[in-house]
């Protein structure tokens, strides 16, 4: 008589035990990942409250037993800092904004429909995102003086808008491509229009990627340096917030706690942003249409 053979699955307790530890080493590497990330970050929001002697001290300490607010109090004394910020705010909401629409209707346009030189137009955005911003920025000096652009925000607004779009469309034509074209004959057949269609039906199921591709826009023009520095030159009242730093860098001695305490405040509105948007942020970064 033969003996019969059952096989059992392990336990949920048992595989739960044999994953734990892979699963602990995860989260301990996410947790130093983070802790590596975020020190910068909390060095700066230090420096910012320590006391003049504290920061120009040759023994640094990770903490402060006498915070002091007094460089947030230079900086807020800046007559120019208040309209560097609204600048700021300017020049990346509307960065943000026509990036996005056009962005838009590119991805649709170049997902949805079938014309010539199509691939080419994509290949052409991917060429766009190799050249470095620093090599174009003469180029760009010169092209906005001929327009007569210069010393104002638009000279800040349209290069930004440039460099944000082809890495936009990009990742919008992978959303709208998500989207199934048996919802869209659907619809016609409902009686939509084309434009109902897309923004009644598709803008909506697109927009947590819009909302993943406006923060790298957003983050682009708001930390931007290097255009304001060129394209800002003589009229001070249209610069934005990272050129407030250099009223703190003096050649004999230089201001770090009102550098720590300005680089704080740029980076408050950064976080905000982030508060906001986080959770449409993770649902684009995952897909635009579930099953």
């Amino acid at each position: 008589m033969s003996r019969s053979v059952v096989v059992t699955r392990p336990s949920l307790l048992a595989r739960l035990r044999i994953r734990r530890p892979w699963r602990l080493a995860a989260e301990v590497s996410a947790l130093l990942i983070a802790l590596v990330v975020a020190f910068p970050l909390y060095w700066m929001a230090l420096s910012a409250i320590k006391p003049a002697g504290e920061i120009e001290s040759s023994e640094p300490r990770p903490w402060t037993l006498a915070p002091s607010l007094d460089s947030f109090r230079r900086v807020f004394e800046q007559q120019e800092f208040g309209r560097y910020f609204l600048n700021s705010v300017i020049v990346a909401g509307s960065v943000v904004v026509a990036s996005a629409f056009i962005a838009f209707l590119a991805a649709t346009a170049v997902t949805r429909f079938r014309f010539r030189f199509r691939t080419t137009l994509l290949i052409m955005f991917l060429v766009a995102q190799m050249v470095p911003v620093e090599a174009l920025t003469i180029p760009l000096f010169f092209l906005m003086r001929d327009f007569g652009q210069l010393n104002t925000l638009g000279s800040l607004i349209l290069p930004h808008i440039a460099f944000s779009l082809p890495f936009a469309i990009w990742m919008l034509r992978g959303f709208v491509k998500a989207v199934p074209e048996a919802l869209e004959e659907a619809a016609y057949i409902d009686g939509a229009s084309r434009a109902r269609f897309l923004w009644g039906i598709l803008f909506p199921l697109v927009f947590p990627g819009l909302v993943a591709t406006s923060v790298f826009s957003f983050i682009s023009a708001w930390n931007d340096f290097l255009f304001a520095k060129s394209f800002i030159i003589s009229d001070t009242s249209q610069s934005t917030l990272p050129m407030a730093l250099l009223v703190f860098f003096k050649p004999e001695d230089t201001d770090w706690g009102g550098v720590m305490a300005a680089s704080t405040v740029m980076t408050i509105p950064v976080l905000v942003f982030f508060v906001l948007v986080q959770r449409r942020l993770v649902s684009g970064l995952g897909g635009a249409v579930k099953d």
